[in-house]
């Protein structure tokens, strides 16, 4: 409405409150994008056999699809964490070479002639 005053919404609510006297502080979660898809996995590989046991399907039947996610989710987790050490390795070995490329330049060391 307008000329109604508004209070400001605070953007999350750790900034709403200050830390309790003696508590560590809180640090900031580091970005996992393969951690965050395997803890879907694994959630999902707890809840599939309820809803299939909930909908008819027999204990056997149920306890095998669970052991296929379970087993589909581990090779997924070892895919994802081979790609990224790859990733990385790449990321420092393109970073060494471009370090290195500016080492020593043309002119290092000397004086440009006629000086």
């Amino acid at each position: 409405m307008p000329g109604t005053p508004t209070a400001p919404v605070p953007a999350s609510p750790q900034a709403a409150s200050p830390p309790a006297a003696g508590a560590p502080p809180r640090r900031r979660r580091r970005a996992d994008p393969a951690g965050d898809v395997v803890r879907w996995a694994a959630f999902s590989c707890a809840l599939v056999p309820v809803v299939l046991v909930v909908c008819g399907t027999s204990f056997g039947g149920a306890a095998a699809a669970t052991l296929g996610l379970a087993t589909v989710t581990a090779v997924c987790r070892v895919l994802l964490r081979r790609s990224e050490r790859a990733a990385a390795e790449a990321a420092a070995a393109h970073l060494a070479k471009a370090a290195g490329s500016h080492r020593g330049g043309r002119h290092a060391g000397k004086s440009a002639p006629g000086e």
